[in-house]
């Protein structure tokens, strides 16, 4: 059973089977980082590491989706050699906007399917069925009939690694940084459990060389990882799910039976609900990557001291509006340049992810 997937009981940051994960991994993990230097060798073998490591904690978490994400994963690598060992622009282009696709494709696949498939039959009267095409492909490869291909499930985290596979695609054709040579990194990179689930996005820039730092945790660096990874359980375990078990639920399950006031209350606490949850795995994450050298971008800076709209947007989910800022806003046009047709991809992008 520790080896085995079980959607009723996946691999979580508020189960204890996740820190008895994670203090193996960090025991074994130490094991690479001895020493002030980090040989080519050593390096290779603790990005390695960590990045099957973090294979198996997604395997845990989604079970058969772990296949995309190594796809996701083996498209972007083998798309950055090719880019940058092609001299024709023309050519980097064509191979950026064909990794950019592509993973926009599938995220769009496993979000939209049904949408579009009730629309198509809605229009044109057909009666076409979904088909989760990875279950069937897994059952074809192995001969079994153990992946229910009729259904399409929602990959966890699936929006995380796309973005962060089309941060480094872009990023290595504008010559940011240059393609990272061995899969091991790049998987690490890709595939780094404390975010794969619930975030931060990791740009490539920002991540992609620390990938070939030696490891440095200092007493400073301790406790304020240990601060992010105890923020982050008393939002989740004590404000988010005691607004939800003893207030929200109840009042969103019979509503009827509630005052007026009762459930403008429960729609507020509902607010405070899901960004106690989101923000404060987001924090362990934070803090779990940074007991392990690693540091990841803040995600949320107190949104609900936002003076407008437009502020609470720079505080929510910080690294999701910087990356659309940059990757698809800028290169748009931006408000001096932009036409009717980068609004329409603007919004189409927003809706995808």
């Amino acid at each position: 059973k520790l080896f085995s997937f079980d959607s009723s009981h996946p691999l979580l940051f508020t189960q204890i089977h996740f820190w008895v994960f994670f203090l193996i991994v960090f025991a074994v993990y130490t094991l690479f980082c001895t020493g002030r230097s980090l040989p080519r060798h050593r390096r290779v073998a603790r990005n390695g590491y960590l990045f099957a490591v973090s294979l198996f904690f997604y395997y845990k978490t989604s079970g058969l989706f772990v296949l995309l994400l190594v796809f996701s994963t083996l498209l972007g690598w083998l798309l950055g050699i090719r880019m940058d060992a092609s001299p024709s622009q023309p050519r980097r282009k064509a191979l950026m906007a064909t990794g950019v696709t592509i993973n926009l494709l599938v995220l769009c696949y496993f979000k939209y399917a049904y949408f579009f498939t009730d629309l198509y039959n809605a229009t044109f009267g057909t009666s076409h069925v979904v088909v989760n095409h990875l279950a069937l492909w897994a059952n074809n490869a192995f001969g079994t009939n153990h992946f229910d291909a009729s259904v399409i499930l929602l990959p966890v985290g699936i929006s995380f690694f796309t973005f962060q596979n089309i941060s480094y695609i872009v990023d290595v054709y504008k010559r940011k940084i240059a393609h990272v040579g061995n899969i091991l990194d790049f998987g690490f990179y890709t595939a780094f459990f404390p975010q794969l689930v619930a975030g931060p996005i990791l740009r490539a820039d920002q991540f992609v060389p620390q990938l070939y730092r030696p490891f440095f945790l200092g007493r400073r660096q301790f406790g304020i990882a240990v601060f992010w990874i105890v923020n982050g359980l008393i939002k989740k375990l004590v404000l988010s799910d005691y607004l939800a078990v003893n207030f929200v639920d109840r009042v969103f399950d019979n509503p009827s039976l509630y005052t007026p006031f009762e459930n403008f209350s429960a729609l507020l606490l509902y607010s405070m609900q899901v960004y106690a949850d989101f923000s404060g795995y987001t924090d362990i994450a934070i803090g779990v990557a940074m007991m392990m050298g690693f540091y990841l971008p803040t995600n949320f800076n107190s949104p609900y001291k936002a003076t407008n709209p437009s502020d609470f947007w720079r505080r929510w989910h910080m690294s999701l509006s910087n990356w659309l800022r940059d990757y698809l806003y800028i290169p748009l046009g931006g408000n001096r340049h932009a036409g009717f047709l980068s609004y329409f991809i603007l919004a189409a992008i927003l809706a995808i992810a």
